[in-house]
């Protein structure tokens, strides 16, 4: 009985040891989530497609701490020798006309094509809680979990068209990770789509039909931005309805001046819901991409692109410097007070404010 009472005293402390030994794995891997980035390690799982480190890559440029602001310009610097083979597709439209569910056919579409599909969706951010819903993992469930496909949510954090402030340097990691389509979805509220516009090489505007008066209730902006017009929910009794919307979008482009790049904007129909029309997409898409590729204005739209990030850059820091300035900060409360009281003019306040600055 001695011998079994030792047996078993032994085998519950090999057990003990082995639940330790899971035990500190566990914290380990913690630890390592929760430790501060390192970016040459990132990079280098990264490039090789990690969609993991891909992940944590983007949370890091996307934080707002001052300790992660080296390691954020370091991977980014690493990963822009890798970055610029893939094809940026823009869409854009009210809410609920389907943005999702075409981006999902799209992508599976593309990944059948043997693909890889990277798709950064802005959510919109509330004004009041400054929370996002980031449901589009949701909205895609059958592209999610495709292991050639990349869905990343981005709250947009109120910024002009919903566009993330750091979607463009999202973009450069997505390419460095050896994604051959970068999709951005934005959240089409109606406000300036131009940021959006500013990073994609195809700029795709989805309209409904039978939704009051189409034209009236798009910005003439916006269309001129597009590349193509699409009319999505083209099925049972409202395919009529959608086909009549696309003859009267196609005459209203006509009224339009011709764009630089010698395109002339496309209008069809698809129903996304029912998978139609999308392979005649991406074959107007792939149809964009040739033209301006062979008369050269698509490297030159990526190289007016850089410029303009680099100007956006440069404002965005602007700001930022000016409002965390320890004069602005002690001045600008009283000088919002001064306004409030109509004691002082706005253009006054910030010409007090800019002369501190300066």
């Amino acid at each position: 009985m001695t011998d079994s009472v030792a047996k078993k005293t032994s085998s519950d402390q090999t057990h003990e040891k082995a639940l330790d030994a899971q035990t500190h794995a566990v914290q380990n891997i913690k630890l390592a989530r929760d430790a501060s980035p390192n970016a040459e390690l990132l990079y280098q799982e990264i490039i090789t497609g990690h969609t993991a480190a891909l992940s944590r890559g983007i949370t890091l440029i996307e934080s707002t701490a001052t300790k992660h602001q080296k390691d954020a310009q370091a991977l980014l610097s690493a990963c822009l020798p890798h970055s610029g083979q893939s094809l940026r597709i823009g869409i854009t439209g009210v809410p609920g006309v389907g943005k999702s569910t075409l981006i999902e056919q799209l992508g599976l579409y593309l990944i059948g094509l043997g693909k890889r599909v990277a798709v950064l969706a802005i959510d919109p951010t509330s004004s009041i809680s400054q929370g996002s819903i980031l449901g589009d993992k949701t909205r895609m469930e059958q592209l999610t979990q495709q292991t050639e496909a990349f869905i990343r949510p981005t709250p947009s954090r109120l910024s002009l068209g919903g566009v993330a402030r750091h979607t463009r340097e999202a973009i450069v990691l997505c390419e460095a990770a050896k994604f051959d389509i970068i999709i951005i979805e934005t959240v089409g509220v109606g406000q300036s789509e131009t940021t959006v516009h500013e990073m994609t090489d195809f700029f795709l505007l989805l309209q409904l039909a039978g939704a009051g008066d189409g034209l009236q209730g798009i910005k003439r902006g916006i269309i001129e931005m597009a590349d193509a017009l699409v009319i999505n929910k083209a099925d049972g009794l409202n395919k009529k309805a959608a086909d009549l919307a696309r003859m009267e979008y196609q005459k209203a482009l006509t009224l339009f001046p011709a764009k630089s790049n010698a395109w002339i904007p496309q209008t069809m129909t698809c129903s996304a819901l029912e998978n139609e029309g999308v392979s005649d997409l991406w074959t107007m898409i792939c149809a964009h991409e040739s033209s301006t590729k062979a008369n050269g204005s698509f490297n030159q739209k990526r190289r007016a692109q850089n410029i303009f990030w680099m100007q956006e850059t440069i404002k965005s820091r602007l700001q930022s410097d000016f409002f965390d300035h320890p004069k602005i900060k002690e001045a600008l409360p009283q000088q919002m007070d001064a306004v409030s009281r109509l004691e002082m003019t706005p253009f006054e306040a910030a010409e007090a404010l800019l002369a501190l600055f300066r």
